[in-house]
């Protein structure tokens, strides 16, 4: 499929999909139009037997400066109702394969809640995270305010939704929004490196384990620790489970076949 604000790479040697917001001279704005074709690109590639890891990234300069604002100034509460743009995010969230932001530059409001909506972020030095918009009268919401708070807490989250404040990459890391900081050359490289070690894991595996960890930021510890149970059960039932130990056991690399 042709993607007309998207770059979409595949490495089918790895089990690892590249997707680029491209519309730089907008610092890569999430307009309407945009965002159907990303939730479009990686329903496809979740559906994908091939691919078992995302990669999603902007450019150096902005992974996603924010909302496209030019289509929102002017709506009314009836036009936002009725276009319901954040339904597109609620998908995102169905994702099951693991998806890994590369960030450079700006993410900032949509852009951060993009880049908190996958499972992992790798930032260069130059990352910029923010929920800037108390500036323009609104406040987030596509998870911003919900995400950043499980991610660094009520007080630093409270600061950056109240005040705009932007943070570094490092302060991030320190916060725990961020997984790692890299130069800028190698912030790319370094997530396609993170993609491939997850791609290299039992599929079904990889998929339950996801499942699991983001029920803990939903449900209360004893249903968390249920779920997280009977996931553990199920896949007693899959093929690489028995490649798995069979291979420790036997001390050889296991063939992962996602059954």
């Amino acid at each position: 499929m042709a993607y007309r604000f998207l770059l979409l790479e595949r490495f089918p040697d790895d089990g690892v999909a590249l997707v680029r917001l491209n519309r730089p001279e907008v610092l890569n704005a999430l307009s309407l139009e945009l965002m159907e074709e990303l939730v479009g690109a990686l329903e496809e590639l979740d559906a994908d037997p091939g691919v078992r890891a995302i990669v999603l990234t902007g450019n150096e300069r902005a992974f996603a400066a924010g909302a496209d604002i030019t289509q929102m100034a002017d709506a009314s509460v009836v036009r936002m109702v009725l276009v319901d743009q954040f339904q597109k995010w609620d998908r995102i969230k169905r994702i099951r394969k693991p998806l890994i932001a590369a960030v450079s530059g700006y993410a900032l409001g949509g852009g951060c809640e993009l880049a908190m909506s996958c499972d992992m972020i790798v930032a260069s030095e130059t990352a910029r995270f923010g929920q800037p918009e108390i500036n323009i009268g609104v406040m987030p919401g596509a998870g911003g305010t919900q995400r950043l708070t499980r991610a660094i807490g009520k007080a630093r989250a409270m600061e950056m939704v109240l005040t705009g404040r932007m943070i570094t990459a490092e302060e991030a890391r320190l916060a725990g929004l961020v997984n790692r900081v890299v130069p800028v050359e190698l912030y790319l490289d370094e997530a396609l490196k993170l993609a491939r070690e997850v791609a290299a894991r039992p599929p079904l595996a990889v998929r339950l384990a996801k499942e699991a960890v983001l029920k803990a930021f939903e449900l209360p510890l004893s249903a968390g620790l249920e779920f997280e149970r009977k996931n553990f059960y199920l896949l007693f039932a899959t093929e690489d489970q028995k490649e798995g130990m069979r291979a420790f056991l036997e001390k050889r690399p296991p063939v992962w076949k996602g059954q």
